[in-house]
């Protein structure tokens, strides 16, 4: 790849032309038109939050380096950002009136506000730059290669760029659009950040069945996200319905794989909340976010909700007591055992042999005390399960 170092552009020349989407969050061009700042492969602009933005401000006036910014040269006189879009969308923002950084006396100007000869010093501010000519792969594999200021791109920004077309540019529009209007619904189900990919990222995870990379590659010249919009809505429609409360152990589960394995399931929403509001309230039950796969289950694998099993004290206890009346009667300290014929009747097994078991199970009331402790031979208590 041929690479031209250029230090003769200043932030006035990038700012010509500049225009910033509030509503996509994106500083499209600049340059005088020349300079496309947010091609499709780069990220949101992450850096509007006060204080990576101003950063960015703060050290052009005070002199210092920016650090180096990559172009791509497409044709003549056409550039993209390769690195440096969050450092340019910041700069150009700033000199446009979008936000304000403190002065000497910790009052907010923005930048028609400052000094003059502050404003001649940041418009005359030159930059490093390198401009990049290559194939599509040499400059994809530059772009992964030299993420290393700041944040880190992560895996579906990675994703982003390696699969840039029609494909995920809509698909950016949809799901990485902080303005969207579902974003709030959707924030009750998905975790993380618009701006960071992580809702497109699970649209595509719940959509490709966990295979991304090989989805994005077979779609990325569709003209329609059309799949991927119903799937993602389907699997959220189909939540919020069996579901009827919105709990914040709901946010980040894997939705897409309990849709694949449930959704097909009825359930009556009314006693399904009762049931989830009864486990919440349930001070054994140690992993709540196990509750919503636990009832859609049928309510029987227990583990998935870690519930609080006995303490080492109580089946030492426990353990001693039975040892000692079944040694008197001289039948197995295992009560399952000694009803039994074989062999194991009259055994006494170790401690290490035996597993704490609820007599009345936890799920049918059954508290985790002492009062309701017996120790089984593991063969039996794996076989009494949840009776």
């Amino acid at each position: 790849m041929k690479t031209t170092l250029k230090t003769d552009i200043t932030v006035k020349d990038i700012c010509e032309g500049f225009v910033y989407n509030e509503l996509e969050g994106k500083g499209l061009f600049g340059l005088s038109g020349q300079l496309t700042i947010q091609p499709e492969y780069q990220r949101n602009y992450i850096y509007a939050d006060g204080k990576k933005d101003v950063a960015v401000i703060e050290s052009i006036l005070k002199g210092y380096l920016l650090g180096l910014i990559y172009f791509v040269k497409v044709s003549d006189n056409q550039f993209e950002v390769l690195d440096g879009q969050q450092r340019i969308t910041s700069f150009g923002r700033f000199v446009t009136n979008k936000f304000a950084v403190k002065d000497e006396n910790g009052m907010e100007q923005y930048f028609s506000g400052i000094a003059a000869d502050k404003q001649s010093g940041i418009l005359e501010t030159k930059l490093t730059i390198y401009e990049c000519e290559g194939t599509e792969s040499e400059i994809k594999q530059w772009f992964r290669t030299i993420n290393i200021a700041g944040i880190p791109l992560n895996n579906q920004e990675l994703l982003n760029a390696i699969f840039s077309g029609p494909f995920v540019t809509l698909g950016k529009e949809e799901f990485s659009n902080s303005q969207n209007s579902n974003i709030q619904k959707w924030s009750a189900y998905v975790s993380g950040s618009a701006n960071r990919q992580e809702f497109l990222e699970c649209a595509l995870d719940w959509v490709s069945k966990g295979n991304i990379s090989d989805y994005m590659s077979r779609h990325r010249f569709d003209t329609n996200i059309t799949e991927l919009k119903i799937y993602f809505n389907s699997v959220i429609e189909w939540v919020s319905g069996v579901f009827k409360d919105v709990e914040s152990e709901m946010r980040g589960l894997e939705w897409g794989r309990l849709y694949e394995a449930y959704h097909k399931e009825a359930y009556d929403p009314a006693k399904v909340s009762v049931e989830v509001q009864n486990l919440i309230g349930d001070s054994y039950v140690k992993n709540r976010k196990g509750i919503f796969e636990f009832i859609l289950g049928g309510s029987v694998d227990t583990k998935l909700l870690d519930v609080r099993v006995f303490d080492d004290a109580t089946k030492k206890s426990v353990y001693a007591t039975q040892t000692a009346k079944a040694e008197t009667k001289g039948e197995s300290n295992c009560p399952l055992c000694a009803l039994g014929h074989d062999a194991n009747k009259n055994k006494i097994w170790k401690l290490a042999e035996m597993d704490a078991d609820h007599v009345s199970a936890w799920s049918k009331g059954g508290a985790t005390e002492a009062k309701n402790c017996q120790m089984l031979c593991k063969t039996h208590n794996r076989a009494k399960g949840n009776r």
